[in-house]
C-alpha cells in the first residue's frame, strides 16, 4: 500500500492522535515504519483495530524498530495480528522499495 497523509479533517480526535504518534515515534526508521503502514489505512480502521494498533504503538521504540527490521524475533506473546499485518508491510518489496526511492 502506498503511504499518504490522510485527510486530518476527517478524522475523529483518535485517529487525529494515532497519526502523530504513529509519525512522530522518536526514531526515523519506525516512524516510516509504523507511519507509513498506519497511513493508508487510518480512516478505515475498526475500534478494535485502532485498539489493537495503540498496544503495538505502546511498545518500545527500539523493540518495534528491531523486530519491524528482522534484527530480532517478536515475541511469541506480542506477536498478535496487528503485529503481524504491520510486520507483513514493513518487509513488503514494493514498500522497501519505495522507502528506499525506487518504485
Amino acid at each position: 500500500m502506498e503511504a499518504r497523509t490522510p485527510d486530518l479533517s476527517r478524522l475523529d480526535t483518535r485517529r487525529r492522535k494515532i497519526y502523530y504518534r504513529a509519525t512522530h515515534r522518536g526514531t526515523h526508521e519506525t516512524d516510516v515504519l509504523i507511519g507509513g503502514f498506519v497511513a493508508p489505512r487510518l480512516e478505515s480502521m475498526t475500534e478494535a483495530e485502532l485498539d489493537a494498533l495503540e498496544a503495538v504503538m505502546d511498545l518500545p521504540d527500539a523493540d518495534l524498530a528491531d523486530w519491524l527490521s528482522g534484527r530480532r524475533p517478536v515475541p511469541p506473546e506480542l506477536n498478535t495480528p496487528m503485529m503481524r499485518e504491520i510486520m507483513a508491510d514493513a518487509t513488503d518489496p514494493a514498500r522497501l522499495a519505495a522507502i528506499r526511492g525506487g518504485k
